[in-house]
């Protein structure tokens, strides 16, 4: 019988996998790992420290720290009595902790460190919490460990009445989303709701070795990672955590994993970083290097190719790729990459060498799975997000928008009654705000975010992420963001990569100061010029981008234009180059493109 309750899953594990390292993080540069039978024995000392507390079901607890053991700890710990996880990225403003704390009506809060700390204290002031436990040794402050003693020495079986209390369509968490305007909307998913992500997701997970490991780096307390965690433990795959998004490269050699989840970006920053090191081999070496990215191009995993093809292929893999999957550490047998549309070049350079990586698609509001890359390469389709998942149903609105039904689909939204009646229908769809289509009448594509698709003054509707993601085919161009809502012509703000572009400059002996001096040479200037020119080959008049703008620094989450999960923030990016975007528009549009304009309309 298939688990039904999120913390069921310890139990199967005991029973099915045990492992001897089934939860791992490196503490003063060794790696400590707990085994299966530590990991229930501890969430069970976790229930009953909370228990004696005065937690029951229904209370809600908040967890505010990177990925770490003792996130899975506290999670499970108050699965097991039916209370409600609130986890909370690190990053986030003083302001809205305490919105959440006060919304939710929190009644502990979990901390990593003195530095979130000192952030809560200051945000639950004036209110009634229960306490605030840190991870972290923290003088004066109380520690988890503290509420795991109080468990010493009891019987487990105390729990089994109030775990018997808690039904698979009970609230397991709230997880807090940022919508443009306004404050945060806490989505309430259900066990029932995530265990069937979890289930429908880990049947899909590759044959995996006895000693096979998953790599974790994504914030756990996004739903897109955390689903994948509970996946991992639903197959008894033993989870490593990565120190920080800056050792990932250092961590995928240690682990040698042969899973883990990711964002497009940081897949672009890795084929980046590749294309780098090869723009600086000479002579037979370089050729031989941008031959093989050449052949990866061309590939289609599901299209039957030519034996000529295949054969150069398979020494492109000897010679080429496989220094890309030891890079990886060697035995990846799958990447998911969700959270953004990757670029179809690098789905189809990934997959040449070997390295399956299978895009996924969903929200919060769905757990968050609704489609998901198959491994068998006959069942993948470059460009989309594969096919739904068991149990899921999508059908496409008239103006193309993707609406969702199934056990994935949210309660609702937290205190938000007219909210969630805004986004499920009386017919139970939920309405996703993205566009897409169904290609061969089963695998899901993304075509663009319905609110960030905006009209010209021409009245011609523009998809931005599909214009960017082409631009980001340059290896010079790390960032971009399209704009021109109600203008005559889209325009593009741009980000260089810059490590490929000093690379570039040196290679031309083109002489500059600073990244603004180099961005106003006007051998880069015509440089990006012929880029921005061959991305617009694509697409039809009104489509192309007539002008751009570069920018001298990058995006980032600290400096407010990138969410925690690497997407841009249209908003912030659009009010800090309002200047710039004003200036774009305020010069003459050409003539030429007036003409071909009123051609093409």
């Amino acid at each position: 019988m298939k688990p039904t309750r999120l913390f069921d899953l310890l139990p199967q594990l005991l029973a099915q996998n045990p492992k001897p390292n089934m939860l791992a993080h490196k503490r003063n540069g060794q790696w400590v790992e707990y085994s299966s039978q530590d990991f229930v024995d501890i969430a069970n000392r976790m229930s009953i420290g909370l228990k004696k507390e005065g937690i029951v079901k229904d209370d809600k607890i908040a967890i505010i720290s990177p990925n770490r053991p003792e996130w899975n700890f506290v999670d499970f710990g108050m699965q097991q009595l039916g209370a409600v996880s609130v986890p909370m990225y690190p990053t986030i403003t003083i302001r809205d902790y305490r919105y959440i704390f006060e919304d939710a009506g929190v009644k502990m809060v979990f901390v990593a460190d003195e530095e979130l700390l000192r952030k809560v204290e200051q945000a639950t002031e004036g209110m009634n919490i229960r306490g605030i436990y840190t991870f972290e040794q923290v003088k004066g402050a109380q520690h988890w460990s503290e509420l795991a003693k109080k468990g010493e020495g009891e019987d487990p079986e105390q729990l089994e009445p109030l775990k018997a209390q808690v039904k698979e369509d009970d609230l397991l968490t709230l997880i807090y989303t940022s919508g443009t305007t306004g404050n945060p909307k806490g989505v309430m998913l259900t066990h029932r709701n995530i265990m069937s992500n979890a289930q429908a997701v880990a049947d899909i997970f590759p044959n995996l070795s006895a000693n096979g490991k998953a790599l974790s780096f994504l914030p756990i307390c996004h739903i897109f990672e955390r689903t994948a965690v509970y996946s991992y433990i639903n197959r008894g795959l033993p989870i490593y955590y990565a120190e920080s998004m800056e050792t990932i490269g250092e961590n995928l050699k240690e682990v040698q994993p042969e899973m883990f989840t990711t964002v497009p970006r940081l897949l672009e920053k890795v084929y980046d970083k590749i294309v780098a090191k090869g723009m600086e081999l000479t002579g037979a070496k370089r050729a031989l290097f941008f031959w093989a990215l050449r052949l990866g191009d061309e590939y289609e995993p599901h299209k039957e190719n030519s034996w000529w093809y295949n054969f150069q292929l398979k020494l492109a893999n000897k010679l080429i790729f496989s220094k890309w999957r030891e890079a990886l550490g060697g035995n990846v047998k799958m990447i998911v990459s969700g959270a953004a549309a990757l670029q179809p070049r690098l789905g189809r350079v990934f997959w040449a060498g070997q390295i399956p990586v299978c895009e996924a698609y969903g929200l919060t509001e769905t757990s968050p799975g609704v489609a998901f890359t198959r491994l068998d390469p006959e069942r993948v389709r470059v460009g989309t997000v594969g096919e739904l998942l068991d149990g899921v149903e999508v059908k496409i609105a008239e103006d193309g928008e993707i609406l969702v039904k199934g056990p994935n689909v949210m309660k609702g939204y937290y205190n938000k009654p007219e909210l969630t009646a805004e986004v499920i229908d009386k017919d139970g769809w939920f309405h996703t705000g993205d566009v897409g289509e169904l290609r061969e009448g089963r695998f899901l594509a993304i075509t663009d975010r319905k609110k960030e698709m905006f009209k010209t003054s021409g009245g011609k509707y523009i998809a931005p992420q599909v214009l960017e993601n082409k631009l980001k085919e340059s290896t010079l161009i790390e960032q971009v963001m399209v704009v021109g809502e109600g203008e005559r012509f889209p325009a593009a703000l741009v980000v260089p990569n810059f490590d490929n572009l000093r690379e570039w400059c040196k290679v031309k002996q083109v002489e500059y100061t600073n990244n603004v001096a180099m961005l106003r040479h006007p051998q880069v200037q015509n440089k990006f010029h012929r880029e921005i020119d061959k991305a617009n080959e694509d697409f039809a008049q009104y489509e192309k981008i007539k002008q751009y703008r570069l920018l001298p620094e990058q995006w980032t989450i600290e400096s407010g234009e990138l969410t925690p999960t690497l997407k841009l923030k249209r908003k912030a990016i659009h009010q800090k180059n309002e200047a710039l975007i004003q200036e774009i528009y305020a010069g003459e549009y050409p003539e030429q493109d007036r003409k071909q304009e009123a051609e093409a309309v």
